[in-house]
């Protein structure tokens, strides 16, 4: 079985700051880690390696620093690592972004067809939750999002059922592979990486590719360029001036606790109630 992992190695938002005069995040001195919500998709490739047999490849898109965060994918027990790096990528959104990535798979997939594609369900510094649905549309898979587990995998049949988390509740699911799975956070519990992994993970080659080795024949879908999606600011929300306002409640009646907490927000915003009054005659 052949499992493509697509990660991104993204700044430590707990340690992210933005500039108070240019409103951007700054980058310079922020550590980097690894997107983490894209190890819980690694992680579950890797067990789907290790029950059906196969190998697991991380592909990621950054600049020739993202090499680290491939070595840490190997570390944890990935099999391969492929690196996509040009500076003709910068500034992608995520259109340009997922025709990048889609594009570096359909090239691996020459080599031997891919099974499964995993990825997270976003990244923590975009928060979009748009690459891997954009992946999907552009290779023809099936695309199951939100997975918080994989019942089962029949490589006979070539099919896989998952739980899927929806608005709803739980959809259980049936697909055919070849398709894309994105997985939800707390769907596994991460690796550690044995201290054969990690020994590896220092001296295992990692594939790079520029945009043209990675068969990027159209540079203008790329970067800049190809990203219609346009940043106007990046701000720090102000904090607030108002202090919280306690409200007792009399018992532990769940009508009278909701009767306070209505007639506390009416309090604050008398159109409210006017317009939910005139919305219900």
């Amino acid at each position: 079985m052949n499992i493509l992992v697509c990660i991104k190695q993204v700044p430590d938002s707990a340690q992210i700051r933005v500039h108070p005069v240019t409103n951007t995040i700054m980058r310079q001195g922020v550590p980097t880690i690894i997107n983490p919500y894209d190890l819980f998709a690694l992680e579950e490739a890797m067990r789907l390696r290790d029950e059906y047999g196969g190998q697991v490849t991380v592909l990621c898109m950054g600049p020739p620093m993202a090499e680290d965060a491939l070595r840490r994918a190997l570390g944890l027990g990935a099999d391969r690592a492929v690196l996509i790096t040009d500076r003709r990528f910068a500034g992608s959104d995520t259109l340009a972004t997922s025709f990048a990535l889609a594009t570096a798979l359909g090239k691996i997939a020459e080599e031997r067809a891919i099974d499964i594609v995993f990825t997270g369900k976003q990244t923590i510094d975009g928060d979009t939750a748009q690459v891997g649905p954009g992946i999907a549309r552009r290779m023809g898979l099936n695309q199951l999002t939100y997975v918080s587990a994989i019942d089962s995998l029949d490589m006979g049949r070539r099919s896989i059922v998952v739980r899927r988390r929806s608005e709803g509740g739980v959809q259980v699911l049936r697909s055919a592979l070849p398709c894309l799975i994105t997985m939800l956070e707390d769907s596994n519990v991460v690796r550690r990486g044995s201290i054969q992994d990690m020994l590896r993970a220092a001296r295992a080659p990692v594939t790079i590719w520029s945009a043209e080795e990675a068969g990027v024949e159209d540079p203008l879908k790329c970067g800049l360029r190809g990203s219609p999606t346009v940043v106007k600011r990046v701000f720090a929300p102000s904090p607030r001036e108002e202090s919280a306002e306690m409200v007792t409640v009399e018992g532990k009646d769940p009508a009278r606790i909701g009767e306070a907490i209505i007639d506390l927000i009416f309090a604050r915003d008398p159109k409210l109630e006017v317009a939910l009054t005139a919305t219900a005659s």
